[in-house]
């Protein structure tokens, strides 16, 4: 199985989307859109930055978890990562966005779902 692109409709009348890995593991999501096609462009913007190391902010969280974000060309946050219990597996999420991303399909699960008024 490959990795996928999924958008979805949030029970907060806003539009998401998730980059699945082969093995169906979500490795990395965004935050909530108004339409459809701001989050078909933040797709865009992993499938473009995801294979530049410098777009990727690794974190440490205040209990001492591991995650990354992916950032835009203007320093906004496109998509976040799980959270990951070591450092190497949190790079090894960053690996997988960069091998996967950018060739990765979309499945879009709302296209059969009104648009919200």
């Amino acid at each position: 199985m490959r990795a996928k692109f999924e958008i979805f409709y949030g029970k907060d009348d806003r539009f998401y989307f998730r980059l699945k890995a082969g093995n169906g593991q979500v490795i990395l999501g965004s935050e909530g859109y108004t339409t459809k096609a701001n989050c078909i462009n933040g797709i865009k913007s992993v499938k473009s930055h995801a294979s530049e190391p410098r777009y990727f902010e690794k974190k440490v969280t205040v209990n001492g978890k591991f995650s990354f974000n992916l950032k835009a060309s203007n320093g906004q946050i496109v998509a976040t990562s799980q959270t990951y219990t070591t450092e190497q597996s949190r790079d090894a999420g960053i690996h997988s966005v960069s091998a996967n991303g950018p060739e990765a399909e979309t499945i879009d699960l709302t296209a059969h779902a009104a648009e919200p008024k």
